[in-house]
């Protein structure tokens, strides 16, 4: 009985042993664990820490990069305001400049009028239109015109005494196709008593048929105001046959009409006389001569439109500088209002109508 005892006692102490044994295993395996699991965890936070790390840096990078963007936007507005403020007084400035140099050569051609007016008797103003008229005439046409006669009238009628100015005739295989009787007039602007051009139209007519001149021109100065003699070439032959009135600035361009007219029409007359002697049928020859007339007559009433166009854009051009005028009396304000507004640019203006650069203002405020 004492035997089965002790193998049971021994037994007993075999399986103590052995649970012993386990247990400090599973200690052992619980240590491990719980070691493997801190490394584990440390290696996490290890991770976690260089993650934030990592997302403050790139936060703070980012930061930097819109700051330095931002600046850069702001340099860019100062330096567009500042160019364009500069632009603007410098384009002020050099108008300025040349309306100054402008007005200043029309007040010095004025004051050579006024003084040129001032020291000539009506009598040489008178002078120096007919002057002027001979040495245009000189100038464009003698050379061109080999042939053709252009003197003063000297030689005073017997019938009335009275002469013209100028007397102007060509000639075609030696007979006379063209005669123009001249009266230029002029008024000094200290002349009491204005003279119209109609004063003067029966006795320069009465002139054109003492010296047989088939056409008779009135180049005059008077009337300045008179829109219908600005206007160019006026026909005044429902008053008095073949008569015209011109502006001085006209003169040649009035004799050359006539003299290309009627060389057209003398050339016709002698194809007509030369096909009349061979018996030739002649209706060819009318209808060239219709149809010459028709185109004069067009070719007159287009320059006499391009010349009102020109005195229009003479007009149009002095209405301009006037308003130019106005617009530089005036830039004082102007510039002094653009100075004010350039002083008082703020960011809060320069983002007012740029949402997406006002919010990345307002983020880079915020982070700060």
């Amino acid at each position: 009985e004492y035997n089965k005892l002790k193998e049971s006692f021994s037994n007993k102490e075999t399986e103590l042993a052995l649970l012993k044994e386990k247990l400090a295993q599973a200690e052992e395996n619980k240590n491990n664990a719980v070691e493997k699991a801190n490394q584990v965890n440390l290696l996490k936070i290890n991770d976690l820490e260089n993650t934030i790390k990592q997302k403050d840096t790139e936060k703070e990078l980012a930061i930097q990069e819109a700051i330095s963007e931002k600046d850069k936007e702001i340099a860019e507005l100062n330096t567009t305001i500042s160019t364009n403020e500069k632009n603007y007084i410098e384009k002020e400035n050099n108008l300025k400049n040349s309306y100054d140099i402008q007005m200043k050569i029309k007040d010095e051609e004025i004051e050579r009028y006024r003084d040129f007016k001032a020291r000539q008797s009506t009598k040489l103003v008178g002078e120096s239109l007919e002057q002027h008229c001979e040495i245009e005439y000189n100038k464009h046409l003698r050379t061109v015109l080999p042939g053709a006669y252009f003197e003063k009238d000297n030689k005073a009628s017997k019938e009335s005494g009275s002469k013209g100015d100028f007397i102007f005739r060509d000639y075609l295989d030696g007979n006379e196709y063209v005669s123009i009787m001249f009266e230029m007039k002029n008024e000094a602007d200290t002349t009491d008593k204005k003279k119209k051009n109609e004063d003067f139209f029966k006795e320069l007519d009465k002139d054109r048929n003492e010296k047989n001149c088939e056409y008779a021109i009135l180049v005059s100065m008077l009337e300045s105001d008179n829109e219908l003699y600005n206007g160019g070439i006026v026909d005044v032959s429902h008053k008095y046959p073949k008569m015209y009135v011109v502006r001085p600035q006209f003169f040649i361009s009035i004799i050359t009409l006539i003299r290309n007219m009627a060389l057209k029409s003398a050339e016709y007359k002698n194809e007509l006389i030369v096909a009349q002697n061979q018996n030739i049928d002649i209706t060819n020859f009318e209808d060239n001569l219709n149809d010459f007339k028709d185109k004069f007559s067009k070719h007159y009433d287009l320059a006499s439109r391009r010349f009102n166009d020109a005195i229009k854009e003479i007009d149009d051009t002095i209405k301009h500088l006037e308003k130019v005028k106005e617009n530089l009396r005036s830039s004082e304000d102007k510039l002094r209002l653009a100075n004010n507004k350039a002083q008082d640019i703020t960011i809060k203006r320069l983002t007012k109508n740029a949402p997406s650069v006002k919010t990345k203002f307002d983020e880079l405020k915020k982070d700060k």
